[in-house]
């Protein structure tokens, strides 16, 4: 009777530890993600301020109509964010301010109609009949909580942010 209750009590003990150990790697599994780092948000869009959802806000008001069926609307902007040409429907173009968690390259430009549901095309390039402009990549996407505008991150052929001119189409 001794004997298995020996073998009863290591069956139990080996039980508790396997749960302990499957229980703490749970624990482990799920606790959260450690915020990430500037490096970790590379490409990331910056935070919407106060100034830019009022901006936005007043564009859509002021809006002419959207571009038709099969129309585009498009901008050229400088490396420093300047918009240098565009259509009626574009209102500005500006470069983020590189800091924490704002990278080199980092664009937003606005339009006064809904274009979160649109499609973007985009290319390094200027309107300087004289320069060609330096060799890079360009990614646009929706802005962030801001269905009026387009987000433009530029880089250099190696990957690296950096700001670069650059065409945008908006199509309709």
């Amino acid at each position: 009777m001794a004997t298995f209750f020996k073998r009863k009590a290591t069956v139990v003990a080996l039980a508790a530890l396997s749960l302990t150990v499957a229980g703490g790697g749970i624990a482990v599994a799920a606790q959260p993600e450690a915020k990430p780092g500037p490096q970790a948000r590379a490409g990331g869009q910056p935070a919407v301020g106060a100034t830019e959802q009022r901006a936005a806000r007043s564009a859509m008001r002021a809006t002419l109509a959207p571009p038709a069926a099969g129309q585009v609307a498009w901008a050229v902007v400088s490396s420093t964010g300047t918009l240098l040409q565009h259509s009626g429907n574009v209102v500005s173009a500006f470069r983020f301010a590189p800091g924490y968690h704002v990278w080199p390259g980092q664009y937003q430009v606005l339009l006064d109609y809904d274009v979160s549901q649109k499609a973007y095309v985009a290319t390094v390039g200027t309107n300087d009949s004289v320069n060609v402009p330096p060799g890079g990549e360009v990614s646009v996407a929706p802005r962030l909580e801001t269905p009026n505008a387009v987000f433009v991150q530029t880089r250099t052929s190696g990957g690296s942010p950096s700001p670069r001119p650059f065409h945008l189409v908006v199509t309709s």
